[in-house]
């Protein structure tokens, strides 16, 4: 897929989110874009985790791999994601479950994911809407799973990239990836303005320290890591 088919893709929302699953957003596409910038899809062997919708698997899918596998806790994502991928007539095998159940899988060349990583003072339970964008109160309750799993996802030589928000401590996922012996790397930083979780948390957010008065705009960062 060129540039211009895949600005095509991401324009004509082919890809529909159900009530209660996660909307593509600019965190979505700054993931697909950079992935596909990296030309690491083409012939690969893909996993997409916290897959919602399905968009970043289904956008790797169009992009040239050759199996694409996306999980979610969530049952009414699995179900969005499947037939998102019947109504665009591409091979994504879509399932319920977590890092867990992926970990049990043979590795990976590329893992794809876009995680719930907004700060949020409780700790995310359940399976319902909010589990798209909680983080817990550093926003690392899936970050930190995905750094850990990362290393045994992946055959040697193969690539993760995670998007998350600079409210989440990028840095954090650097050294973590790091010490699993990957070589890691900063794709993308992309300046966005508040959506509407981080717009009615800004209150909390000041309150605790993570967010300067009067801010409304956040970095979202792609981080690369790709197994020695």
């Amino acid at each position: 897929m060129t540039t211009a088919e895949f600005d095509t893709f991401r324009s004509t929302r082919a890809v529909h989110a159900d009530p209660g699953v996660y909307e593509p957003q600019d965190d979505s596409w700054l993931l697909c874009e950079m992935a596909s910038r990296a030309g690491v899809l083409r012939g690969a062997r893909v996993l997409d985790m916290c897959t919602g919708s399905g968009a970043v698997a289904l956008a790797a899918a169009s992009l040239g791999a050759r199996e694409v596998l996306a999980f979610d806790i969530s049952p009414l994502a699995v179900a969005c994601a499947r037939r998102n991928a019947a109504a665009l007539d591409l091979d994504v095998d879509v399932r319920l479950g977590s890092f867990a159940d992926a970990s049990v899988l043979e590795p990976f060349d590329v893992v794809l994911c876009n995680p719930p990583y907004v700060p949020s003072e409780a700790v995310p339970e359940g399976v319902g809407p909010h589990r798209a964008w909680d983080g817990g109160h550093d926003g690392r309750v899936v970050l930190d799973p995905l750094c850990d799993a990362a290393h045994d996802l992946l055959v040697p030589g193969g690539t993760l990239m995670v998007v998350q928000s600079e409210y989440s401590d990028p840095a954090r996922t650097e050294a973590m990836l790091r010490r699993a012996d990957m070589t890691v790397s900063v794709a993308a930083r992309r300046s966005i303005s508040f959506g509407p979780v981080m717009t009615e948390r800004a209150a909390w957010l000041q309150e605790v320290g993570l967010l300067e008065a009067s801010r409304d705009i956040e970095d979202l960062v792609v981080i690369r890591a790709d197994r020695r």
